[in-house]
């Protein structure tokens, strides 16, 4: 850090079980992916890209390559996995995960059909050959879980041998464990924390508020996810209570605002 400021809430370290930022790229440039290393790489745990869209993107090679110099792991959005087990490709998408040297894979069922155990017998699969994070939920809006159904959906995936569990939302923020207006389910996301290790799930929460709302419930080490390449530096001020939305929330008794007057 730049100087010294007392008493700020402590952060995990790198490489990091919990506190984790994960980080969209949804299409960064070379350059882009440069920029945002040099700004934000050191607040960065790992980074998604997002869907499928490494099937798309130019010079792919050449943006694994900087993330991985950067230390930065990457991995291809859970779309993919689907894509190709909607067209009986499993083997195909275990030989691209070779050919691009990841060490994670995203095991999800958001767009498909699939038999939970049919989807943590891929994630037991997967994860003798890297490490599974495994997304529970829908981007389906009109399909909403009860919540001893995430729990149940969560355990399962965890017992396959999924490191961490993606509480879905997509992109935009507004399904899975938030209503369509972007307002936090709060009684699903209580329900869930009671059988569910906290450090066990990364919350999906690109939306300012819904961030500021995690990391008021759990904590500056609160793993989220999907957030954008511009908002990590904004988030890492958030978790330690240094702008204006959590400003309060991490004061502790012996410190209270106090006016200067000249």
């Amino acid at each position: 850090m730049n100087y010294n400021i007392n008493d700020l809430p402590e952060r995990t370290a790198k490489p990091r079980n919990s506190g984790i930022t994960m980080v969209m790229d949804k299409g960064l440039s070379l350059r882009q992916v440069e920029d945002f290393i040099e700004v934000a790489g050191e607040h960065t745990d790992i980074v998604k890209l997002g869907w499928a869209t490494s099937y798309v993107t130019p010079n792919l090679d050449k943006k694994l390559a900087i993330y991985a110099d950067a230390g930065i792991p990457v991995y291809f959005g859970g779309t993919l996995f689907e894509a190709f087990i909607i067209r009986d490709q499993f083997d195909d998408y275990c030989r691209i995960l070779d050919k691009y040297k990841m060490q994670y894979a995203e095991v999800s069922d958001g767009s498909i059909d699939i038999e939970h155990d049919i989807k943590c017998e891929y994630i037991r699969k997967l994860s003798k050959q890297v490490t599974v994070i495994s997304e529970v939920g829908s981007k389906d809006v009109q399909k909403i879980f009860a919540p001893y159904k995430w729990i149940k959906l969560m355990n399962a995936e965890i017992e396959a041998g999924s490191w961490k569990v993606i509480a879905e939302a997509r992109e935009s923020g507004n399904v899975g464990i938030y209503r369509d207006s972007g307002e936090v389910r709060q009684g699903l996301v209580d329900e869930i924390l009671t059988q569910i290790p906290e450090e066990t799930i990364i919350w999906e929460a690109p939306q300012k508020a819904q961030q500021v709302w995690f990391i008021k419930l759990i904590g500056a080490n609160v793993s989220l996810g999907n957030i954008a390449p511009a908002d990590v530096i904004p988030l890492e001020t958030l978790r330690l209570g240094i702008r204006s939305d959590t400003f309060d929330h991490f004061l502790t008794g012996d410190i209270a605002p106090k006016r200067q007057w000249g």
